[in-house]
């Protein structure tokens, strides 16, 4: 606790080119704001700054570590990147890159959240879950994956899922319920699926 405070105040005093500075817990560690604004992390006695697009410019020449919380046992990456040794030192463009992620999280406030997995058709919390640990963390990670991709995946996690789960997929990407999915749609879809249940049967199963 003692430490966490020193970098607190360490920071505030810092970056206090950006106005007052106000602290309050979050994440199991502090959030850092300025009008209620918060665009920094203190976290296990380390600075970490939201990500920009100066953010990700500067860590195109010098990669920094990513702040990861653990959601239900899942990695999630914050989007806030740590403060090292290197750029403390760099007083003018450590003031920059601070201003920029506070500049960026205002905008944030006033553009409208993107939706999670959860919220699409046809998934809930517990696919969102299965769908994180298998690599696919948003939802345009999810339409660039595609329904059978994505299935593919879930499947090498729980050899249970079947035709359903397919087919949920779909109508998320597409915006159907399941159950309202174009009967070609489904069509294609569960001949896909039924073949790639026989060729695991081959493999599994080998004639002799």
């Amino acid at each position: 606790m003692k430490k966490s405070r020193q970098m607190i105040d360490l920071s505030k005093e810092r970056l206090s080119c950006l106005g007052e500075v106000q602290s309050r817990t979050q994440f199991g560690g502090y959030a850092l704001a300025v009008e209620k604004v918060v665009f920094a992390l203190v976290s296990d006695e380390q600075l970490y700054l939201r990500a920009s697009e100066a953010l990700k410019e500067y860590s195109a020449e010098r990669p920094l570590q990513p702040l990861i919380f653990s959601k239900r046992g899942v990695p999630v990456s914050l989007g806030y990147f740590r403060v090292d040794e290197q750029l403390w030192q760099e007083t003018a463009t450590l003031e920059a890159l601070s201003e920029a992620a506070l500049m960026a999280a205002r905008e944030e406030q006033h553009t409208p959240s993107a939706p999670r997995l959860k919220d699409l058709p046809n998934l809930g919390v517990r696919m969102e879950m299965m769908l994180y640990k298998v690599g696919i963390c948003s939802v345009d990670n999810l339409y660039a994956c595609g329904a059978k991709n994505s299935w593919l995946r879930l499947k090498s996690l729980n050899q249970h899922l079947g035709l359903k789960t397919l087919l949920a997929l779909e109508g998320a990407i597409s915006g159907h319920h399941q159950a309202a999915l174009p009967e070609p749609v489904r069509a294609e879809l569960k001949l896909w699926y039924q073949n790639i249940i026989h060729q695991q049967q081959e493999r599994d199963y080998p004639r002799a």
